[in-house]
């Protein structure tokens, strides 16, 4: 790439800013918009007459008519979409899907991906993200080299072998239009290649020459490529690799845990981080300023969102409100109605609102992934600020981990377990465990209160692992890849006593 390039390129990235401004500017008139869109291209749909799309006039007639889902209660209709029926849950056939798989322990849910959602929604959240970073950094020379974008593979469905199915990611660097393929790296045969062990290698190989200006992908992933070049290179810095590397755009887990691990091997004052919360179902916000943790929402995508309140969830009390209505300082659960045929979709993640002018959000967990076996109501925000208080406090860096409850028997107290696997181990474990003690009273007041004194709950019990052993147990159950992720908060025991007894 050339310096005319991303002259030429930046100039369209600085027009496409003006998209945002409306997100920012007419936020609820963007969702009142989405949702009559939505409504009027499905209301010739299975799903649409049977809910009587064509006579909804407003959200709440919306709220009350239609009914909430969980991927169970909506899977019937997307099976028989996978098997080629036309205008069941979106208009036409859906031809795409996205294989997801959020945690380690879960079963994979195939999510449809029509051809609106694939330009309305992730495209077009992508070029978003990008006219955001060109606004905020019109210096920028991204775009003089390529972006190495770690990706997922396609596979065939069973149920329908001419359909599309694989990672998300897959999907999109199939179809990516052919100007911003000429943005990325590698080619599609090494980007798509099925065998994760031998694809990082590709990737290294391919790369480590390359004039590489920005890296995309879920932070596990990428920080193995990177240690991979450096290993091949000798070399302990990739900046000696790749001079002018200056964005990562992240997404897919929180970052905080892997941002000093970066920092060590980078080097790099000019690289900046980029986050995106892009998920299989669709591309929902974007990073907006510099070194800020939240996100604006992208409200003008094909996406129409919906809130429950996680209190009011965890007490089974589903109601539902819209944009116009949230509180910042709330978790919050997150639906979606979407322009791949998703209706008032329990996605999984929990969101907390910084802001409402513009809208704003952090992911602050995932609604089935939290401890609550004794009242203390812990749930991933709590672990992930207790945890990078600790570790800046004992200069520990964690790879992973993961925490269950351990429940009362004859003999034993209640607590809770970690297991974790360090890149760099404390010098004093003890003094380790009571610092992430107190920092998880500071942050949970429930948790403080049945810590008192002892009674109910024991201080966490932490396990230290091998380097590599979260990497070797997913292995062993053929979940490699981006899209897999380890369960950091269960409140039962079934993924610890798995990893346990694959180590013993």
């Amino acid at each position: 790439m050339s310096s005319l390039s991303n002259y030429f390129l930046k100039t369209y990235f600085q027009k496409k800013y003006r998209d945002v401004t409306q997100i920012v500017e007419e936020p609820l008139l963007c969702q009142k918009k989405c949702l009559q869109y939505l409504l009027h291209a499905a209301q010739h749909t299975e799903w649409g007459k049977t809910y009587n799309y064509k006579n909804i006039q407003s959200y709440e007639q919306y709220a009350e008519n239609v009914s909430i889902n969980t991927y169970e209660s909506i899977y019937p209709f997307i099976e028989r979409c996978i098997k080629g029926e036309s205008n069941v849950l979106w208009r036409g056939k859906t031809r795409m899907f996205s294989k997801s798989s959020g945690t380690s322990g879960s079963k994979s849910k195939f999510i449809p991906v029509t051809w609106e959602s694939l330009i309305e929604c992730n495209y077009k959240g992508g070029k978003e993200s990008l006219a955001l970073y060109v606004k905020n950094r019109p210096d920028t020379c991204l775009f003089t080299g390529e972006t190495l974008s770690l990706t997922g593979s396609l596979r065939e469905l069973e149920l329908n072998p001419k359909a599309v199915c694989g990672d998300m990611s897959a999907v999109l660097i199939k179809y990516i239009p052919e100007w911003a393929n000429r943005l990325r790296t590698p080619p599609k045969h090494i980007a798509l290649h099925p065998d994760w062990n031998l694809k990082l290698d590709l990737f290294a190989n391919y790369t480590k020459k390359q004039n590489i200006t920005g890296l995309a992908g879920v932070p596990s992933w990428i920080l193995i490529i990177l240690k991979r070049i450096m290993e091949i290179e000798n070399t302990d810095t990739i900046q000696s690799i790749w001079a002018n590397l200056e964005l990562f755009m992240h997404g897919g887990v929180n970052f905080s845990p892997y941002e000093p691990q970066f920092k060590a091997i980078t080097n790099n004052d000019k690289l900046w981080y980029w986050q995106m919360y892009n998920a299989s179902e669709g591309y929902f916000a974007t990073q907006d300023r510099p070194h800020s943790q939240d996100m604006l929402l992208l409200l003008n995508n094909g996406v129409f969102f919906e809130f429950i309140a996680l209190t009011d969830y965890m007490e089974e009390n589903y109601k539902t409100i819209s944009l116009e209505d949230i509180k910042t300082d709330t978790n919050y659960v997150l639906l979606i109605s979407t322009n791949a045929g998703l209706w008032r979709y329990i996605i999984g993640d929990v969101v907390k609102f910084t802001s409402t002018n513009p809208y704003r959000i952090i992911i602050t967990g995932r609604n089935t992934h939290f401890i609550n076996a004794f009242g203390e109501e812990l749930i991933l925000d709590n672990v992930e600020k207790a945890l990078a208080k600790t570790c800046q406090q004992t200069h520990a860096i964690v790879n992973e981990y993961t925490v269950a409850p351990i429940y009362f028997s004859d003999g034993e107290k209640a607590s809770h377990e970690w297991l974790i696997e360090f890149k760099q181990a404390p010098e004093n474990m003890e003094q380790f465990t009571n610092l992430l003690d107190k920092e998880l009273m500071k942050v949970n007041s429930d948790y403080e209160a049945k810590r008192t004194a002892d009674i109910l709950l024991q201080k966490p019990i932490i396990q230290s692992l091998p380097q590599g052993t979260f990497l070797r147990w997913m292995s062993s159950k053929n979940k490699l890849g981006g899209q897999y992720k380890v369960i950091r908060l269960s409140n039962n025991r079934d993924v610890i006593e798995d990893i346990k007894k694959f180590i013993s």
